[in-house]
Parts: C-alpha cells; sequence; structure tokens
C-alpha cells in the first residue's frame, strides 16, 4: 500500500493529537479524530517562530538522589518501617535514575531503611539492570522458572527484616504485594505513602526551578497556541496547535485539553465534535514536562467580543481562585483551601457543595513529578500545608447547556506564603498579562 503525502500528514497528525492527553485525563477526554488542517511538518506561523527555552536547566544532581534517600529512611525510621519496596514508576525515578518498563515480569527495589538498596531482575535482564542500578546496589536475579516473590523475600531475611514492617508504594501492581505477602508471610505490610509522599510533597529549590521552566514553557505556548485561534476551527486544531508549540518550546510530553462554548463546561472534556464560533468561550487546560517535572496551567477565554453574562462567571471564578490562594498559607489544613473558594461560588447561587451548576471537583491537586500528586485541596483534608508544597488552584465552573469556566494556576508555598509560578489572567480578554 501507498499513501501520498496529504494520507501521510494526516496519519502522523493523528498520532500526534494522541499525545494531546497527558494518562492522568480520563479516556473521554482523548481525541479520536485527527486535526484535518495540522500539519506538524508546516505548524502555523506563531508556533513556527518559537524556538527552545532549554537555555540552564540543571537536572537533579546525584547529590540530591542520595539526600531524598536519607530522607526516606528518616521517614522509615519515624514509622517504623524497616524497608519499602518500589517497582519502576514515579516513585522509583524520584530517588533513582533507573527507568525501566514494567511487564509481567517483577523488577523490584528494596529501599531498607539501613544498608545498600537492593533490586530483583529476571536473570536474562541481569546485564541491562547493572547498567542502569545505582553504584554498589547488590541486583539478585530470578529464572523464568523461579519465584521473584521467594527472591524478594531472601533480601528481606538477609536484612532481618523477615518479621519487620514493610512499605509498599502505591504504585506497585496488587499481584506483585500479593507475591511477597504469601512468600514472607511473618512481615507486616503497609502502605508506604509515609515516606513516598512525605519525600515528594516537599520540593527542593532545584525542582521548583524545573517545574517554573515547564510552566514558563506553556506559558510562552499559550499565546501562540491562542494567536491561531479562527472561526471554524476544531478543538483538535487548537490542541495540536498547543502541543506542537510546547514541543518547539523543549517541553516533553505536552498534552492540551480544549472546549468551545458548552463544551467548556466538561471539566475533562467531551468528544463531541467542535468548530469554533464567534463570540464562544475557549477553554484551553495544558501542561508539559522538563527533566520530569510538570506544568498544569488553564486560561479561558472568549474568541470575539465577551457577552456580560461570560464576563460575570469569569469574575466569579477569578475571585474563587483568589480566595483559595489567600487561604493556601503555611500551617493551613488542605480541606480550608477548597472551602475558601467553595464559598465565593456557592455565596453566589451555584452548587452547594459539588453540586451543577458550579464546582463539581475539589480546589485543586499536588503537582510535581506527576501532573497530579497528593496532597489535594479537598473537602475535609487535614493535611497541613507546608513551605515546598505545590499545588494546582482551579476552582472551576461548569454550567452545562451554557459554558464552563476555568482558571487554573499552580503554586508554590513559602515559609511567607504561596507564590504563583505564572501570572494569573487579569479578564476574559486578556488571557495573559
Amino acid at each position: 500500500m501507498s499513501i501520498d503525502r496529504r494520507q501521510f500528514t494526516g496519519l502522523l497528525a493523528g498520532m500526534l493529537a494522541g499525545t494531546a492527553i497527558r494518562p492522568d485525563r480520563p479516556a473521554h477526554a482523548t481525541p479520536l479524530t485527527p486535526a484535518p488542517n495540522a500539519d506538524p511538518c508546516h505548524p502555523p506561523a506563531p508556533v513556527a517562530a518559537l524556538t527552545p527555552m532549554l537555555e540552564g536547566v540543571v537536572p537533579i544532581t546525584p547529590e540530591e538522589r542520595a539526600a531524598r534517600i536519607e530522607r526516606a529512611r528518616e521517614l522509615m525510621a519515624a514509622g517504623g518501617f524497616g524497608a519499602i519496596l518500589m517497582e519502576p514508576g514515579t516513585n522509583l525515578s524520584y530517588y533513582t535514575t533507573v527507568r525501566w518498563g514494567n511487564s509481567e515480569r517483577p523488577f523490584v527495589a528494596v529501599l531498607p531503611a539501613r544498608g545498600e538498596m537492593a533490586f530483583v531482575c529476571p536473570g536474562f535482564e541481569e546485564a541491562r539492570a547493572r547498567e542502569m542500578t545505582p553504584a554498589g546496589a547488590e541486583v539478585r536475579v530470578w529464572q523464568e522458572d523461579e519465584s521473584p516473590y521467594d527472591v524478594i523475600a531472601g533480601i528481606l531475611r538477609d536484612r532481618g527484616l523477615a518479621t519487620g514492617t514493610v512499605g509498599i508504594e502505591a504504585e506497585t501492581r496488587y499481584f506483585i504485594s500479593d507475591g511477597v505477602r504469601q512468600a514472607a508471610p511473618r512481615a507486616a505490610f503497609r502502605n508506604a505513602d509515609p515516606v513516598t509522599v512525605g519525600c515528594r510533597s516537599i520540593k527542593s529549590a532545584a525542582e521548583l526551578a524545573l517545574m517554573q521552566r515547564a510552566s514558563d514553557i506553556t506559558v510562552t505556548a499559550f499565546g501562540a497556541a491562542f494567536a491561531t485561534l479562527r472561526e471554524g476551527m476544531s478543538q483538535y486544531d487548537l490542541s495540536e496547535n498547543m502541543t506542537m508549540a510546547m514541543r518547539r518550546l523543549g517541553g516533553s510530553a505536552p498534552w492540551a485539553l480544549v472546549g468551545f462554548g458548552e463544551a467548556s463546561a466538561f471539566p475533562h472534556g467531551t468528544r463531541r465534535p467542535q468548530q469554533l464560533k464567534e463570540g464562544e468561550i475557549v477553554l484551553l487546560d495544558s501542561g508539559c514536562s522538563v527533566q520530569g517535572y510538570q506544568s498544569d496551567i488553564t486560561r479561558t477565554t472568549v474568541f470575539g467580543t465577551p457577552t456580560a453574562r461570560q464576563t460575570e462567571i469569569w469574575n466569579l471564578e477569578r475571585r474563587a481562585q483568589d480566595a483559595a490562594f489567600a487561604a493556601a498559607q503555611p500551617g493551613a489544613t488542605c480541606g480550608s483551601v477548597d472551602a475558601a473558594a467553595r464559598k465565593v461560588i456557592t455565596d453566589a447561587g451555584f452548587g452547594p457543595g459539588y453540586a451543577l451548576p458550579g464546582l463539581p471537583h475539589r480546589t485543586g491537586h499536588g503537582i510535581g513529578m506527576d501532573g497530579h500528586e497528593a496532597p489535594n485541596f479537598v473537602k475535609g483534608s487535614e493535611v497541613v500545608i507546608q513551605p515546598g508544597m505545590c499545588f494546582s488552584d482551579e476552582p472551576n465552573i461548569s454550567i452545562y447547556g451554557e459554558f464552563g469556566i476555568r482558571l487554573e494556576d499552580c503554586i508554590y508555598v513559602t515559609e511567607s506564603g504561596p507564590k504563583f509560578f505564572a501570572q494569573q489572567a487579569p479578564a476574559i480578554d486578556r488571557p495573559f498579562p
């Protein structure tokens, strides 16, 4: 079979459109149709003019990763953990540089409270595992006809943890945790969140710098993407323009969610075909990563002249976002931030609670190496806000059958209070200052 250039461009655009939704977005938000007018080989002029913004980016150093492990050990000692088990994923990437794809063959890291880390891998992968694992780390293997769980249990026994407390991090798949439990029946197993979340929720200066750069890239891409707005374009056109812009600027794993008009009321988008019309709301939620650290920004504007109703709800959303920001002080609870934003919206006659029209979800989520991570600004949360924590501030107002307004900016908490990574939108017709 042969294809011409137009067919090839359409196929490539469809493949790229599939990257426009990050993994933690619901499946229904994923574009199923290629952007009909998107040509990644010939992007729109505002996108084509962009150049990389990665100069001066400093990756996380080996010294910082070593400090993370020591902090984990402090938290293990405080929580009574003898070790924690991790599969490949964000938590393992946080403590090491190991990148390993998960399959039915377990690859597991054991981080003990004392002593060097140990890794368990398939026997035929030993050479590759030794290339990736930290210097001095022990690597134990299991053959295809052997139990990897017996090997893991052997590490626990050798470290005096056969009857100790072992933490299992949240990304570990059930068949692995269950296999280890059966192979080490005298050990106690607990959720390792007090260790992993305890470390990751407090960002270092190096982490904040990477998040700042991801945010800067996203803001610049917004300007280029909004400059491509035109009557008749689809949500996929704008999504593709936004992700192309972030790629050209150096952002990794870019994603974008778009809602026009009534579709903007769907917090995580809709598959309904959309074509932009004069006077419609335009909601663009987008982000990327730099060295594994995420950005997440939403702007809502109008294509054309906003109506009084659109402006009224936009201004209400901005007041709710401001209320959340003001409440996000060190020592306050995460639940109190949600309450502050929600009160502004319910006092205006929306809700109450999660009822629509109104604010149907939490006010914000933690962010760092994952786009969504603990802790969250959610009703009832007693988690105490501390310097170094990072959150999205995105109260959102959904009015089905009409439109939705979301303003989302991420904050980092300092000793003196919260700070934004990007400047807030000043007005409905000015998404950025």
